[in-house]
């Protein structure tokens, strides 16, 4: 066995969450399902699974990385620095907040121990694959009109190892999937803006509000690629 980036000298297979997802369940029900879920390595060291939050039945839904530090604590999802610019953008691009449905692509924290500190540790394919699952019951249950796809590794749950948030950030992206024809609208994770240069981040932020200004034209009927 190898160390993993939580310190734990032991890996457990892992065997996917399929085994922990109710089928046909409702968000509720998938939410009181997943502390159980063993479905990859990271449900042990992290405090507790950070399943979703929102309005289950929103046009909306935003699919992030995975929680963080203070999402890990706390128990819901984008309520750390992230979600704190998350928040002000969405308010700037005309997206009410409380109509969306907001989750990760990863249901628990993984990061790697330094002193009294968790640094975060960006999830393997592994783990997205893991997960996935419980992503997939969520966007059935919930089924949005809209997906905001909120950086790279939600970008490789939903559109694809290949899929480069860079190059179609803002774009509307049609597909059809497991709950019909998906708008997905791609674009880069709030934490990447804070971890812009000073002299960048206004420019890094401004990117991002323009992303999701297509938002509302979506749900107003607007047409995309």
């Amino acid at each position: 066995m190898t160390t993993g980036t939580t310190g734990k000298t032991d890996r457990p297979e892992r065997p996917g969450a399929q085994e922990w997802v109710p089928e046909g369940a409702d968000v509720e029900a998938l939410r009181e399902a997943a502390p159980r879920c063993r479905g990859c390595e990271l449900w042990e060291p992290a405090t507790q699974v950070v399943f979703s939050a929102g309005d289950v039945h929103a046009k909306v839904a935003l699919v992030g990385e995975q929680p963080g530090d203070v999402e890990d604590r706390e128990g819901i999802p984008f309520v750390g620095p992230a979600g704190r610019l998350l928040q002000r953008a969405l308010d700037e691009a005309g997206v009410d907040r409380s109509s969306v449905y907001v989750t990760n692509a990863v249901k628990h924290f993984r990061f790697t121990p330094r002193g009294n500190r968790r640094i975060h540790a960006t999830p393997e394919l592994a783990h997205i694959v893991a997960c996935k699952p419980w992503l997939v019951a969520e966007m059935r249950a919930v089924h949005p009109e809209v997906v905001v796809v909120l950086g790279a590794t939600a970008a490789k749950a939903l559109l694809g190892n290949d899929f480069r948030v860079t190059k179609h950030r803002g774009e509307v992206i049609r597909r059809e999937t497991s709950i019909g024809t998906t708008a997905f609208v791609p674009t880069v994770h709030p934490s990447s803006v804070l971890r812009a240069p000073d002299d960048q981040r206004d420019e890094a932020y401004g990117s991002l509000v323009t992303d999701l200004r297509v938002i509302p034209g979506l749900l107003a009927g607007g047409s995309g690629a």
